[in-house]
């Protein structure tokens, strides 16, 4: 986060040292009619978890002040990239709240490409990488860091 003294980021419509809450939806997610305890609140409201909306939230969580709070609501996808996003900023997961769509596309990590492959499959089952074709088994093993669920290369102890 920076100092209360860094002048805001362009387009995020927080004043340095922002402390209060920090609200993001995504898709039909909506923390419009949520309180905030008396604090102070920002809303933000986005389509998806695009580069240029996750950028945004970058800025906003760069111009406030330790003891903000954030609140991502939405798709599991969307949040859980947002929730990196904020780890890399340096916010703590007790200083966030995600209240996600349950229903929603799990978005699985590659480890062969590094990429990720969106898809409506339970956790077990095998899904094709967008990225490089390799068939990986999906898990339930989630990544904070990465965003997404691990998967790993399907049948892999059969082709040794």
């Amino acid at each position: 986060m920076r100092s209360a003294s860094m002048p805001p980021a362009a387009g995020t419509g927080l004043e340095p040292g922002f402390r209060g809450v920090i609200c993001a939806s995504f898709g039909t997610g909506d923390t419009a009619k949520l309180h905030s305890d008396g604090q102070p609140k920002h809303d933000f409201r986005f389509d998806a978890a695009t580069p240029e909306a996750l950028s945004q939230l970058r800025s906003a969580l760069g111009c406030s002040k330790v003891g903000v709070r954030l609140l991502l609501a939405g798709p599991t996808p969307d949040i859980r990239a947002a929730a990196a996003v904020a780890a890399e900023c340096g916010l703590q997961q007790e200083e966030m709240t995600l209240l996600s769509e349950e229903a929603a596309p799990r978005a699985i990590y590659c480890p062969h490409c590094h990429s990720t492959t969106t898809t409506l499959r339970v956790a077990g089952s095998e899904v094709r990488c967008k990225g490089c074709g390799t068939n990986l088994t999906t898990t339930d093993h989630f990544s904070r860091r990465m965003g997404a669920y691990l998967g790993y290369q399907a049948h892999v102890e059969e082709a040794s």
